[in-house]
C-alpha cells in the first residue's frame, strides 16, 4: 500500500513506545507481587493524578442523564466561549471577545486547526529544541517545515531573539512557542517573549504560543499570557491540565478577529465540533468551587517539584533550569555514562521506574537529558526516587 510522503516526515512518539515498554514489564513477574515483584511506578506520562474536579463529573452526568446530546456549533457552545472569556478578564485582566474563542477537540486539534489554517508547502516554522514533539509534527503534516533550534539552560530552553534572529530567512512564516513549556517546565521570561512577537510582527510573520500549562504557574514573573501582547497572537490552551480534564478532549484557541472564519471553517469538516458532553460539563470548571479545587492542586504540584528536584540534583541527575511551571523536570543523564535513552530501559527493568528518554523532545539534547512527570502522588514520587537512587549508586560500583 502506498503512503503519502507526510507520514514519512513524522517521528514515532517515543513517550508512547516507551509506555508501551512500561507496560510490557509491569505484567511481567518481576512486577507480580505474588511473585515477590514491585509495581511499575510511572513518571513518564504527563497527566496529572487528580482528575475532573468533581463540580465538572456531577454537571456531565446530570446533562447526560437528559438522554438528547446533540451537536454544537463547531466554534463551541457560546456559553463556555462566553466563560473562558471571563476567565481571562479575571485572571489576566483582558478584554477577550468570546468570538475570538474557538473551543477544540483538546489542543492537539486547535494546533491542527492553526497550523492548517496558516502554513503550507515551502513555510518554515521557528521553535525551540527541546520542545514537545508534535507541535513539529503538526507542522510536517501541513507540509510545511519544523526548524528546530537549539536552546540553552542559559536561555531557559527557550527560544530566544538572538537565536531567532539568526535563522529567520525569506521563508519562515512564524514561531511556534510554549511557555512554560514540555519537557522542561520552563517559561520564556516576558521581555524577551514581547521582543520576540516584535520581531516576528515586522516581518509578517506569525506568534503561536502554546499556553496549556500556563494557569499551572509557580512564579508570578511569567504569569502574564502572550495575548498581553496583542490580538495577533495565536494563543493555545486547553482544560487537560489545570482543569485536569485529559480524556475529555476539550481544548480552545484564542484567534486574530482574521482567522476565525477560516479556522471554524476547517473545524466543521474535520470534526463537526467538539464533544457536547465535555463541553456542558467544562462550564462547571469556572464556579468557585472548582476553582478553589484546582488552586490547592496547583500548589501541592509546587510542593511536588520542591521534593523531586533537589533529590534528583543530589542524586547526579542535576536539572540545570528549575520548573517555573508545568510539572516537568528536565533532568541531565550525562553524569551516569548511558544515553538518557539506555538509562530509562534500565530504569523500567531494574528499578521499575518510568521516566522519558530525551530523544521525542529534539537532537540537540535527546539522548542527554529525560524528563520526570510529578503529576503523580508524593507517595509514590518518593518511592520512585528512592528506586532510582539506589540503581544509579548500582551502576556506578559496577562501573568503579
Amino acid at each position: 500500500m502506498r503512503l503519502s510522503n507526510r507520514v514519512g516526515n513524522i517521528d514515532p512518539f517515543y513517550v508512547m513506545e516507551c509506555a508501551k515498554r512500561a507496560d510490557e514489564i509491569a505484567r511481567s513477574a518481576i512486577c507480580d507481587p505474588a511473585q515477590g515483584g514491585r509495581r511499575m511506578i510511572y513518571l513518564n506520562i504527563g497527566e496529572p493524578d487528580f482528575g475532573a474536579s468533581p463540580a465538572v463529573r456531577e454537571t456531565a452526568a446530570r446533562f447526560t442523564a437528559e438522554g438528547r446530546i446533540p451537536y454544537t456549533q463547531a466554534n463551541g457552545l457560546r456559553a463556555l466561549r462566553q466563560r473562558v472569556a471571563d476567565w481571562y478578564g479575571q485572571t489576566q485582566q483582558l478584554d477577550i471577545d468570546p468570538d475570538r474563542i474557538v473551543i477544540t477537540a483538546g489542543a492537539s486539534a486547535a494546533l491542527q486547526l492553526a497550523c492548517l489554517a496558516l502554513f503550507q508547502a515551502g513555510d518554515e516554522v521557528l521553535m525551540p529544541d527541546p520542545s514537545y514533539p508534535c507541535n513539529r509534527h503538526f507542522v510536517a503534516a501541513v507540509d510545511a517545515t519544523p526548524v528546530l533550534i537549539p536552546s540553552t539552560a542559559a536561555e531557559r530552553f527557550q527560544l530566544s531573539l538572538g537565536r531567532l534572529r539568526e535563522h529567520w530567512n525569506e521563508r519562515s512564516r512564524g514561531v511556534l512557542l510554549a511557555s512554560p513549556s514540555n519537557p522542561t517546565g520552563t517559561s520564556i521570561p516576558p521581555e524577551e517573549l514581547a521582543a520576540i512577537h516584535a520581531f516576528v510582527r515586522e516581518r509578517g510573520g506569525i506568534t503561536i504560543v502554546d499556553e496549556i500549562y500556563q494557569p499551572l504557574g509557580y512564579d508570578d514573573r511569567y504569569a502574564r499570557s502572550a495575548l498581553t501582547l496583542g490580538d495577533d497572537v495565536v494563543s493555545i490552551n486547553s482544560f487537560s491540565k489545570y482543569f485536569g480534564m485529559t480524556g475529555w478532549r476539550l481544548g480552545w484557541l484564542v484567534l486574530p478577529p482574521a482567522m476565525v472564519g477560516a479556522v471554524e471553517k476547517l473545524a466543521q469538516n474535520l470534526y463537526i465540533c467538539p464533544s457536547t458532553i465535555a463541553q456542558h460539563a467544562a462550564l462547571a470548571c469556572f464556579e468557585p468551587a472548582s476553582i478553589t479545587e484546582y488552586e490547592r492542586r496547583r500548589e501541592e504540584l509546587r510542593r511536588r517539584r520542591d521534593r523531586v528536584v533537589p533529590a534528583l540534583q543530589a542524586m547526579g541527575l542535576p536539572v540545570p533550569v528549575v520548573p517555573d511551571g508545568a510539572f516537568y523536570a528536565w533532568a541531565d543523564a550525562s553524569g551516569t555514562g548511558l544515553s538518557s535513552w539506555d538509562l530509562c530501559m534500565d530504569l523500567m527493568a531494574h528499578a521499575q521506574v518510568a521516566l522519558t528518554p530525551g530523544r521525542d523532545f529534539g537532537p540537540a539534547f535527546g539522548e542527554r537529558f529525560l524528563r520526570l512527570s510529578f503529576a503523580s502522588s508524593m507517595d509514590d514520587l518518593d518511592e520512585a526516587l528512592a528506586r532510582v537512587r539506589v540503581r544509579l549508586e548500582q551502576l556506578k560500583a559496577r562501573a568503579a
